[in-house]
């Protein structure tokens, strides 16, 4: 009985050191096939072209997939210099399983988009981003000019009023939806209506009074052809000669607005937009110069509010577009 015990218990523990074994070496198996899988940037590029070789097999007659569609890896790992990715290849399998369900052109352009995808995936991170130091330099000269110098977000005033706003009209949104509300107070609820409606004046008398300050669209408070065109125009050459071509294309729109306008072509309107009066004439009956008119407003609207350079050449474009208009000194 004692031996046939021992002769137990060894066949366990030689079970049990098999079992450890075994177990070891497929870690070690495992490990090894993982560490296989590393693939360079341009394996994984020479993989994905073969890849999207592969598809131009598939087509509507029934053959059978391409086996390097059918044994697709767990994942793809990539090492660069930069990082190391691991990508899984899951939705190319569902194209694929897709395909082999509905053998059709739509099924094959869709393994076919999914591999592209794959590789302007690999050759954007490959590629060096743009150098933007320049254009940094270029917005930063930009917002350092005056116009912008009262920018700036919003103000701890500003986010307050917010709040505030936010919170009141939580509150009237909660109460109005209960159905507790005959028991509140009617006092606090008109209290609360009030303390809102005040909110809102407030915001917009600020939003009136702040826009006050911002530039008009129309120079003068009169109406444009309050200052003669000619006038206009001499403003205009006058800061062409001191090489202020952004004033001067300013200055010359206007010279083309006022002469329209004491042409009769729209009855005077200070408030109107550049958009506006381009509008105008395209209602009016006779639009002849309408054309000329979005040209000079093309000018004027990227010199003067998309704050584009301006120079002699710019200049030069607004006088012919004023010249086309019948406005221009003898």
């Amino acid at each position: 009985m004692t031996a046939r015990r021992t002769y137990i218990l060894a066949g366990i523990l030689i079970a049990g050191l098999l079992i450890v074994r075994l177990t070891i070496a497929s870690f070690v198996c495992r490990a090894d096939s993982g560490a296989g899988n590393e693939l360079t940037a341009a394996e994984y590029h020479a993989e994905l072209d073969q890849l999207l070789a592969a598809t131009q097999q598939l087509d509507s007659s029934g053959r059978a997939l391409p086996p390097i569609l059918k044994d697709l890896p767990q994942s793809w790992r990539v090492r660069t210099e930069q990082q190391d990715f691991e990508i899984s290849p899951e939705g190319l399998r569902r194209d694929i399983r897709r395909f082999e369900q509905e053998k059709n052109l739509t099924t094959a352009s869709a393994i076919q988009s999914r591999i592209q995808n794959l590789r302007d995936d690999l050759e954007g991170f490959e590629t060096s981003p743009p150098d933007v130091s320049s254009s940094r330099e270029r917005l930063a000269a930009l917002l350092a000019r005056p116009e912008f110098r009262n920018v700036h977000g919003p103000a701890f005033l500003d986010r307050l009023e917010q709040s505030l706003l936010a919170i009141i009209l939580r509150m009237l949104e909660f109460l109005f939806r209960s159905s507790a509300i005959p028991t509140i107070s009617r006092f606090f609820v008109y209290g609360l209506i009030g303390l809102a409606v005040l909110t809102l004046a407030f915001l917009v008398y600020r939003q009136i009074t702040s826009a006050s300050e911002r530039e008009n669209v129309v120079p003068t408070d009169l109406a444009v052809s309050a200052k003669s065109w000619a006038l206009w125009l001499a403003e205009a050459r006058a800061a062409a000669a001191q090489n202020n071509w952004r004033e001067a294309i300013h200055l010359a729109y206007w010279a083309g607005i006022s002469f329209l306008e004491y042409q009769g072509t729209w009855r005077p309107d200070r408030a109107r937009t550049p958009r506006e009066y381009l509008r105008l004439l395209s209602n009016s009956n006779s639009n002849d110069h309408r054309e000329t008119l979005a040209a000079l407003t093309r000018v004027f609207e990227l010199t003067w509010y998309a704050k584009r350079e301006a120079d002699a050449g710019a200049f030069a474009q607004t006088m012919q577009a004023l010249e086309r208009l019948g406005c221009h000194s003898s």
